[in-house]
């Protein structure tokens, strides 16, 4: 096969990677849990060791040339921590090619696009923007974890879904076909008042924060129900006023990423409505930030910027979206 670069996407719920020629070609995938040490369930460097091997299995350890691993919460005081495990996965992994960790933004701007200026709007797990010029971060929004910040994330959703079933079940809150759906999704047994709400609450505690964004499909999908409308209403909103705070220029691309954004629903759709709004234009998707860290290692380890049909077999873009 040749030369290799390996790309990883390290997030909150899942870490994926990828094994790629420099063309492009695609030769190896792999999966794992979460990765983030603020609320993911795993240990970094076993999310990330376990992606590795997965993707590796069918190639040549010896032809990897260099990796770029990118993660969430592996910005400012969570850098040194995360490349201290992603180190120590390569080494696991037998790997003895250049290893290289950035951060989410970098990985899923370039599974969106290969403009070198633009802006990232992200919900998933967490919810941030992060605006590039020169193919360089130059500034970001938000971003601040589930406890501070993420405004808008599925997380945020998922929060307000099952504050808005406890207030529906102690009367401060309208009645709301979220109680049920909450209720469903986390295997809490059917009751009624404060027992069905003591029984949300002990089964939202005990979970992960991160993994409290699985509510948020059940927002979307609640219909014309008027509290998950509003819930969406607001989450939209937010998503476009970080987007805006970033101040994006009038000829930037706009890449989405996240599950939020990249799923059907009413909070992509409203979103990407006013990005089409604000730049005249179609935002692209990210929809594969593993591949998108592969084309950042391509770039450094060839030196240019990855060509548009390289960018395209790596991501699926085609190449007249750049």
């Amino acid at each position: 096969m040749g030369t290799l670069v390996v790309g990883v996407d390290a997030g909150a719920t899942s870490t994926r990677c990828v094994v790629a020629t420099i063309d492009g070609t695609i030769v190896g995938r792999g999966v794992a849990g979460g990765a983030n040490k603020n609320s993911s369930a795993f240990p970094p460097a076993a999310s990330l060791g376990a992606a590795l091997d997965a993707a590796l299995s069918s190639v040549e350890r010896r032809d990897v040339r260099i990796g770029v691993l990118g993660a969430a919460g592996s910005a400012g005081a969570g850098r040194d921590s995360f490349r201290a495990a992603a180190g120590a996965a390569w080494r696991q992994a037998g790997l003895s090619g250049e290893v290289v960790t950035v951060t989410d933004l970098e990985v899923g701007y370039a599974a969106g696009t290969a403009a070198p200026d633009g802006v990232l709007l992200l919900s998933g797990t967490g919810a941030l923007a992060a605006r590039f010029s020169g193919g360089v971060l130059a500034r970001r929004v938000d971003g601040y974890g589930w406890l501070a910040g993420d405004e808008g994330s599925a997380v945020w959703i998922g929060i307000r879904a099952l504050r808005a079933a406890l207030a529906a079940l102690d009367g401060r809150g309208e009645p709301t076909v979220l109680v049920e759906a909450v209720r469903s999704e986390l295997g809490v047994p059917p009751g009624h008042g404060e027992d069905l709400a003591q029984g949300l609450l002990a089964a939202g505690f005990a979970m992960p924060p991160a993994t409290l964004g699985r509510l948020a499909p059940l927002v979307s999908a609640a219909g014309d129900d008027p509290v998950a409308r509003r819930i969406c209403a607001a989450a939209a909103a937010k998503l476009l006023h970080t987007f805006d705070t970033v101040q994006p220029a009038p000829a930037d691309a706009a890449v989405l990423a996240g599950s939020v954004l990249l799923s059907p629903g009413p909070i992509g759709g409203a979103v990407r409505a006013g990005i089409r709004e604000r730049i005249g234009a179609e935002p692209s998707e990210a929809a594969d930030g593993a591949a998108g860290a592969a084309a950042l290692a391509i770039a450094r380890l060839t030196g240019n910027p990855v060509p548009a049909d390289v960018h395209a077999s790596l991501t699926g873009h085609e190449p007249t979206r750049e």
